[in-house]
């Protein structure tokens, strides 16, 4: 992964990424030195270190920041990149921010706009995944068609990627509106990209309605290009959507899992996979009836839900009032420390879409996780 600046947590006190972790899980890190305030587990292999507000409803020449749904590092600009997914007719952006733990924009965002230069709004786009190519170039995902298309660091479109029609909202395809390409994610070393879905294709739902399982897109490079070269399986728990992806390791994916009650208000989960010898099911046509060995199997990293509240305030029902709707996620450096099976642990950054709403919060949460 590239390098962000020094944080907090990660570089000015080196031990105490490990000592976090401890608290919960003294097998995959050694004791160093104390827990930030109101830190804690967030059980089996995480640990919440801090969170911010600083990105809720700020208004940034005029323009109120909201409606974030992903994150991504630019190394370019040595920031932390969030789309706007879609609102009203205003134009496509991206923001920059800084310092998970004390979250704060910087400069002004940057629009992302037609050949001719016509800005993409709300209408033709709901950009919901950020991924940020070797060579700068920002890739991101829309849920309308959906697509998958690739802007020059301008802003301007470059092009796109493929997408089978049967991923196509219906009645063009099987997916459903508003649940098609949420999460987007670059491998560290740059040759693959994959692309999640949040729901289920109709063709994959089950003759006794089971809709649990989702396909992720894989694109690998092909000359100075990129074609798609496979599918995987996937299942969520009952009742869950993917709201990201990232890539991280030579083969690991985490998956983040949501869900949301308006009487308990937000669950969050992640959960890792590794698609090393995984099986292609580009034709395989119903997952539900596919056999087991089809779909990825998955292991829970982190239950965000049980993460200590850390004093955090909610504008609506929660029964952590710590969540919100949590839709973007980056993992960042690999800490100096090392866990069980030589795991690295790394800071997995998440952040919520307040949807530009009076009840919800544009939030930041910094996590400390053993990634397997």
């Amino acid at each position: 992964m590239p390098r962000r600046p020094a944080l907090t947590t990660l570089a000015a006190a080196g031990s105490l990424l490990a000592c976090a972790v401890l608290a919960s899980a003294p097998s995959i890190a050694a004791p160093g030195s104390r827990l930030p305030a109101g830190a804690g587990p967030c059980p089996p292999d995480a640990v919440a270190l801090g969170f911010s507000d600083g990105l809720d409803k700020v208004v940034v020449d005029g323009v109120t920041v909201g409606g974030l749904s992903d994150i991504a590092w630019d190394a370019r600009r040595h920031a932390y990149a969030s789309t706007v997914d879609n609102h009203g007719t205003d134009p496509s952006r991206i923001w920059f921010w800084r310092d998970p733990e004390r979250a704060h924009v910087v400069g002004g965002p940057l629009v992302l706009t037609q050949p001719d230069g016509t800005p993409y709004n709300g209408a033709t786009a709901d950009n919901e995944g950020l991924a940020i190519l070797p060579d700068g170039r920002y890739l991101v995902s829309s849920e309308t068609e959906p697509s998958i298309r690739i802007f020059e660091r301008d802003g301007r479109l470059r092009g796109e990627l493929p997408v089978p029609a049967r991923f196509h909202v219906a009645p063009a395809g099987e997916a459903t509106g508003n649940a098609t390409l949420e999460g987007l994610t670059v491998t560290p070393d740059g040759r693959r990209i994959v692309a999640s879905m949040e729901g289920t294709l109709s063709g994959d739902v089950g003759a006794d309605g089971t809709d649990t399982y989702r396909r992720f897109l894989v694109y690998d490079r092909a000359g100075s290009g990129r074609r798609l070269n496979e599918q995987l399986g996937y299942e969520v728990q009952p009742g869950n959507r993917i709201a990201d992806v990232q890539a991280y390791g030579r083969d690991g994916l985490l998956v983040l899992e949501a869900a949301f009650d308006p009487t308990t208000g937000n669950t969050i989960q992640l959960y890792a996979v590794h698609t090393a010898g995984a099986v292609d099911v580009t034709d395989v046509p119903n997952l539900a009836d596919a056999p087991a060995a089809d779909v990825m199997s998955k292991t829970l990293v982190a239950d965000v839900t049980a993460c200590p509240s850390m004093g955090a305030p909610a504008k609506e029902a929660q029964t952590n009032p710590l969540m919100d709707n949590f839709e973007g996620m980056t993992i960042g450096p690999v800490g100096r420390r090392h866990g069980r099976g030589g795991h690295p642990v790394s800071e997995v950054t998440l952040i919520s879409d307040d949807n530009f709403g009076a009840n919800q919060t544009t939030r930041v949460l910094d996590l400390a996780a053993l990634l397997p």
